[in-house]
């Protein structure tokens, strides 16, 4: 498989899907038109790096912030230590963050997703993302911080995309982040829709909630509020509890479900993590398709394997893609073997310790 073009072809997809799924929405429309365009110039700028032996993904995680509102059951980002009650001195600056948008763009990087913590106590670092034009951020976001300036700022900034944490229904939400949680969400989903905000939803899928968030009910209660992207993200059990996690047989049933959901919703982008990975050639984590950048600027090759030798505080992004650690996890072929769901990377976290020991201390 040629992994660049394969990845800029699925981009492409995902432009095409996008635009067709905001023909209500003048403005919106419009903005992705524009972008599609500069994301032709980007895969253009991938495919020349490819060609000089240098391979860019065509995505990059970056956590900007480590406080959290919420206290939401099984957060992987608590369990690792990540995030808190309370920004940490420590963090990035704003201005950091706006040289790495940009140098990312320049590379020919498509899409930031901006995550944290909670992404929205930084709106410095969303303000610096926003200026970056043409490039994409979807920001995952719990959603109970989505009202007021912050909300008229993804109005004027159709570059940034909010994508909200919902489990499923009330019961099901409030359950796992929190009594009251769920109406916060929903309020701001529907103010958005309101105003023709192409935004998406972020779902946590477990065992327990596979059938409610999977059903064509739930998805046209997203659909009739505006939401026309949808992700269905596996439950990685880093906090040790591995009993909701989905097993093979809740993989296979999810991706069914997706066929159906996605002839049923045109109007709806579905995308999985992990996955969709298994039609890409396995794990995309290390620079294959994205890496992810820490709070505090180390580059490790996923949020679920927080692992890092390499620190974007004075370095670039185009040296921690170089890096030995990352170098070391594409080498081994850990990432390409086949893939069965779940994260590759952080059940093999061991084999990646090993790695990083071997080598440099973590940045």
């Amino acid at each position: 498989m040629n992994l660049t073009k394969y990845l800029s072809d699925s981009i492409d997809q995902i432009f095409r899907e996008a635009v067709r799924a905001s023909l209500t929405s003048a403005p919106e429309r419009k903005f992705l038109l524009q972008a599609a365009g500069v994301q032709k110039q980007a895969a253009e700028k991938r495919s020349r790096s490819e060609q000089e032996g240098v391979h860019i993904p065509p995505f990059l995680i970056a956590s900007i912030a480590t406080q959290c509102n919420l206290h939401c059951a099984g957060c992987y980002a608590r369990a690792n230590h990540a995030c808190g009650d309370h920004a940490d001195n420590a963090e990035l600056t704003a201005a950091r963050w706006g040289e790495l948008f940009s140098e990312a763009k320049d590379l020919g990087v498509s899409f930031i997703l901006l995550a944290g913590g909670e992404p929205l106590v930084r709106p410095d670092v969303l303000d610096e993302a926003a200026g970056v034009h043409g490039m994409i951020f979807p920001v995952f976001t719990n959603g109970t911080l989505l009202a007021g300036s912050m909300l008229d700022r993804f109005d004027r900034n159709r570059n940034l995309i909010p994508v909200v944490s919902v489990e499923g229904g009330q019961s099901q939400t409030d359950l796992r982040r929190g009594t009251g949680t769920y109406n916060l969400a929903a309020r701001a989903m529907t103010e958005m829709g309101s105003r023709g905000i192409f935004y998406g939803a972020s779902v946590t899928v477990t065992k327990e909630n596979l059938d409610a968030v999977s059903s064509p009910e739930f998805i046209d209660g997203l659909s009739k509020s505006g939401c026309r992207l949808v992700f269905f993200i596996e439950y990685v059990p880093a906090d040790g509890n591995v009993e909701p996690a989905p097993g093979e047989a809740e993989r296979l049933l999810l991706a069914e479900r997706q066929k159906t959901l996605r002839a049923q919703f045109q109007n709806i982008i579905f995308l999985s993590f992990p996955g969709d990975e298994k039609q890409l050639g396995g794990c995309l984590a290390s620079g294959r398709g994205f890496f992810h950048i820490n709070a505090f600027g180390g580059a490790e090759p996923c949020p679920f394997s927080p692992y890092s030798d390499t620190s974007l505080r004075t370095g670039n992004l185009r040296d921690a893609l170089g890096s030995g650690l990352f170098r070391k996890i594409r080498e081994s072929g850990m990432e390409e073997g086949i893939h069965t769901g779940g994260c590759v990377l952080f059940e093999k976290r061991t084999e990646v310790e090993a790695f990083l020991h071997r080598g440099s201390s973590p940045a």
